[in-house]
């Protein structure tokens, strides 16, 4: 080969490495473009593949959690909080003598505040009255019976004026203490137990289980659909001397609107007096059991129950 012709083939191979040099950069310039119109907002190359806020990012796999073209539901609007209950937990102060606690729970969240003792238990004397009527009414309805008048009336008089002997009947036909450990398991009790000696006045309650009790009562567990109604209305016609203590704190419209069911009794063998008031308001329960020296009489303790609700009203 002679010399002009290594000459030609020392440009033809100059020439084909520009081209290829040249060839390589048009490519990278390509892709440049190309992968800038992709992150280019509204470019027809953009990707769909990136996460957008309110919208899930796939699922494990590489499977995506939403359907091709459609958009996915929006994240929904937070619920309106709860209207405030005229009733709150604060720092309760009762400057007399014995022993008290206090409960209070709202019913439509099940949260329950009280005093640093209120899983402490107290004899409910008359208190557990709301119980036993509920019981009583609640298993005759699964029983396909209508209660007879005179059944009726014992429910009534024992819950409005607290009557004992009605008490005892309907106590015996719900079977004693059976009944209290329906309580305990239908309210979901956790501190209570019943007497040991079987009597429904000495049944050992908390403050804590009382309220939750009368949540039971309020969302018909206790006393079924049939007859909540017809018993709230009863324990708002609570009168005479039982008609004390925590409703007493409320204004005389609102009065009318609580379900109450107080307990009293002396306690000769120990020389304490007993008074334990439940309240059931709309969206609410409230408790105070009290236990002192029993020459200070009942007006004692249920101005305690009066004094712990004026602390938790709100205004």
């Amino acid at each position: 080969m002679g010399a002009e012709e290594r000459a030609a083939e020392r440009r033809a191979r100059s020439n084909r490495s520009t081209l290829l040099r040249l060839s390589l950069i048009a490519g990278v310039l390509l892709v440049l473009v190309l992968v800038g119109l992709r992150l280019m907002p509204g470019s027809p190359l953009a990707s769909t593949a990136a996460a957008k806020w309110g919208e899930p990012t796939g699922t494990p796999g590489g499977t995506s959690s939403t359907t091709p073209g459609k958009r996915s539901t929006p994240t929904p609007t937070p619920s309106p909080e709860l209207p405030a209950l005229p009733v709150a937990p604060a720092n309760v102060k009762i400057d007399k003598d014995g022993w008290w606690n206090w409960a209070l729970m709202d019913t439509r969240t099940g949260k329950i505040a009280g005093s640093a003792n209120m899983d402490e238990t107290n004899p409910t004397a008359s208190m557990i009255k709301a119980w036993i009527g509920a019981d009583f009414l609640r298993r005759a309805a699964e029983d396909g019976e209508t209660p007879s008048d005179t059944r009726m009336n014992q429910v009534s008089i024992m819950i409005r004026d607290s009557d004992n002997n009605a008490a005892q009947t309907l106590y015996e036909l719900n079977g004693g203490t059976a009944s209290i450990k329906r309580l305990i398991s239908i309210c979901d009790l956790t501190d209570s137990s019943p007497a040991a000696d079987g009597g429904w006045s000495r049944t050992a309650l908390s403050a804590r289980d009382t309220a939750r009790m009368g949540a039971c009562i309020a969302d018909g567990r206790a006393a079924g659909p049939e007859w909540t109604e017809w018993l709230l209305d009863e324990m708002r016609a609570v009168r005479g001397v039982g008609n004390f203590g925590i409703r007493k704190a409320f204004p005389a419209a609102e009065q009318k609107t609580i379900a109450v069911k107080n307990g009293w009794v002396d306690r000769q063998r120990e020389q304490k007096y007993t008074v334990n008031c439940l309240a059931i308001g709309d969206g609410w329960t409230m408790a105070v059991e009290t236990r002192y020296a029993i020459d200070l009489g009942y007006t004692y303790g249920a101005k305690i129950c009066e004094d712990v609700a004026r602390q938790l009203r709100t205004d």
